[in-house]
């Protein structure tokens, strides 16, 4: 069996969850206390991936990417990065793919906060950057976890938006959910198997260890 698609899979994970992290906090915090009219046109825009087939949402990002489009051409001539059938492609459909799964959760806990405690901060004469770092974040701890754990693990489990946007390169965008549709397609079974029951075992194990955090039975690491 060949390592390199779950080894890719797993990069491509981590990076895409660090990345979806940055992004998602400063957008999660804006829109758990935004009242702007737009407030809902932008939490549609950002829940569109969970509704819309990820294929439809590939075929509309090779549009945008493609070097034949306008964006794709200045992206080509003028930072000289191509994201069709490359990695850094994967990299940015599925931080787009993945981004409700990180903002809706950690929105989420910005919302159940008490307003009392952001109001106590800046009493205090704490800026809003400090209050956020300092006093929100700290509290969120468990949403921010579920995000993280949820974004890691539907990025593993991407098919149709990766396929669409990669292709099938071997060693550059050929990850396991493509080497597994490969393997069942050339009738190897026991490969694709193999592949897959490694998958299972891992985002479920990573499921198990966050419902036991945030269940509290894991008191050392609720701490």
């Amino acid at each position: 069996m060949d390592w390199e698609p779950l080894i890719l899979t797993f990069k491509l994970a981590t990076i895409t969850t660090a990345l979806l992290l940055l992004i998602a906090i400063p957008l999660a915090y804006k829109l758990a206390y935004s009242t702007s009219k737009l407030k809902p046109f932008i939490e549609a825009l950002v829940s569109m991936p969970i509704v819309l087939p990820p294929t439809v949402i590939g075929f509309y990002l090779l549009v945008v990417f493609s070097p034949s489009s306008t964006f794709g051409n200045w992206l080509n001539q003028s930072v000289g990065l191509r994201l069709i059938f490359s990695f850094e492609g994967l990299v940015v459909a599925s931080i787009i793919y993945s981004l409700p799964f990180m903002v809706h959760p950690i929105q989420s806990g910005f919302s159940n906060i008490s307003t009392s405690l952001s109001e106590a901060s800046y009493v205090l004469g704490k800026s809003k950057i400090r209050t956020l770092f300092y006093v929100l974040l700290p509290n969120i701890k468990t949403s921010i976890l579920t995000g993280i754990v949820l974004s890691f693990a539907h990025t593993i489990g991407e098919f149709g938006v990766v396929l669409m946007i990669g292709g099938n390169i071997p060693g550059k965008t050929k990850v396991a959910s493509i080497a597994i549709y490969d393997e069942v397609e050339s009738l190897n079974y026991a490969t694709a198997n193999t592949y897959s029951l490694i998958l299972f075992a891992i985002t479920f194990s990573i499921l198990v260890i966050v419902y036991l955090i945030n269940g509290g039975y894991l008191k050392p690491l609720n701490k």
